[in-house]
């Protein structure tokens, strides 16, 4: 789906296909007609955006075979998706029974991080449309925070120059630019639009910044309008938007909200969980710590990083960050100029809310529906497919 922002520039919003698993190239071809065209079709829109996550053995497979690369090219046309967006943030096994902190795993003070990324910004200047201006690679915020010695920073930090010199040749071979944005999360060294100034300062502008992710902004208790004027101050660029929602409890000492957030703390991912009290930001690394105490229940709320569906509320009591997220949208698109160009509904949740969908491709649809309609809401104008 495309829109168009009063300055003219056109805004991309589809969704990412970390949702589905599929971590070989049968896999993600099958999802294209299982989930992704079925999205459309739902939508009843002649184009889809699909920001794809690709494991590393298959960006293997593609980067080693230009027949199977022409393939998956082919999938996508003849099924009305168009991929302007990769998330590059997992490297492999994301649909483990356990993933939790190995989703951070290689970091950035590891070669193979920087090949995986690379790799990917190659495809995507393949799979990118004629028309589409220029794409995005999204990746981990450098590392878990810890252990994070002054050696493997200085490792990460030519490893990110390197990268810009990786994409600046992609540009030079195809024509197309790919910027790379740096996701920040709680936890990690750069959990906030703070550290990202500190740790991601005099890159280059004009192909690394970050991808903000609503939902993380939200668990650490940033202000939008505060947040995104940093960045902005800073001359670092959003990249992407991850438009999600975390859940949030207004008063966790009420016992049936502890009983709906123990529903969601499950063994697969990480839901790190933050209070804020006299303006500190409290928290711990996942939800099941803090409900075994490790967070003051008082005087709350407690934020979960558990994206949730964009358009629907959780078990009440809970709540959603959407009325954030529409924030972090108007912040980004509500003015006289765009700041942002690439929005990925990223709800890679669905499998483990409590209550699985029954109807996996109209959930996200009605998730795209939502984000679609707060675009509009803000004077964007959808294009015609």
């Amino acid at each position: 789906m495309r829109f168009r922002h009063q300055d003219g520039t056109v805004v991309h919003l589809g969704y990412c296909s970390n949702v589905h698993q599929a971590e070989d190239l049968e896999g993600v071809v099958a999802q294209l007609a299982q989930y992704a065209e079925p999205v459309r079709e739902r939508l009843g829109v002649g184009r889809l955006g699909l920001g794809l996550w690709l494991a590393r053995d298959v960006v293997s497979a593609l980067v080693a075979d230009a027949g199977e690369l022409s393939r998956l090219k082919s999938e996508l046309a003849a099924r009305g998706l168009e991929t302007v967006t990769l998330n590059a943030f997992p490297y492999a096994g994301f649909h483990r029974d356990v993933v939790k902190k190995d989703v951070y795993l290689p970091d950035w003070a590891d070669e193979a991080r920087l090949e995986y990324t690379l790799d990917c910004a190659r495809l995507l200047a393949a799979l990118l449309p004629d028309d589409a201006e220029r794409g995005s690679v999204s990746t981990l915020p450098l590392a878990w925070r810890e252990p994070w010695p002054a050696e493997r920073a200085g490792a990460a930090r030519s490893a990110l120059d390197r990268l810009a010199d990786g994409l600046a040749a992609i540009e030079r071979g195809t024509g197309r630019r790919i910027r790379v944005g740096f996701e920040p999360e709680p936890g990690c060294v750069v959990e906030t639009t703070t550290q990202a100034v500190r740790e991601l300062g005099g890159l280059d502008p004009e192909r690394l910044g970050v991808c903000l992710d609503a939902c993380h902004l939200a668990v650490q208790f940033e202000d939008p309008a505060a947040a995104l004027n940093r960045l902005s101050e800073a001359g670092i660029p959003v990249v992407k938007l991850q438009a999600s929602c975390a859940v949030e409890a207004a008063d966790p000492t009420d016992g049936a909200a502890q009983a709906a957030l123990r529903r969601l703390a499950e063994p697969r991912f990480l839901h790190q969980t933050r209070t804020a009290h006299l303006g500190d930001v409290l928290g711990t690394d996942d939800l099941g710590e803090a409900l075994d105490g490790g967070l003051p229940a008082a005087p709350g709320p407690w934020r979960t990083h558990f994206h949730a569906p964009l358009h629907a509320d959780p078990e009440p009591p809970l709540r959603t960050t959407a009325a954030h997220l529409t924030d972090v949208l108007a912040g980004l698109l509500g003015g006289p100029a765009a700041h942002c160009d690439h929005i990925e509904v990223e709800t890679y949740t669905w499998s483990v809310l409590p209550e699985p969908p029954t109807d996996l491709p109209g959930g996200i649809a009605a998730e795209l529906a939502w984000a679609g309609n707060r675009l509009t809401g803000l004077g964007l104008k959808e294009q015609p497919s």
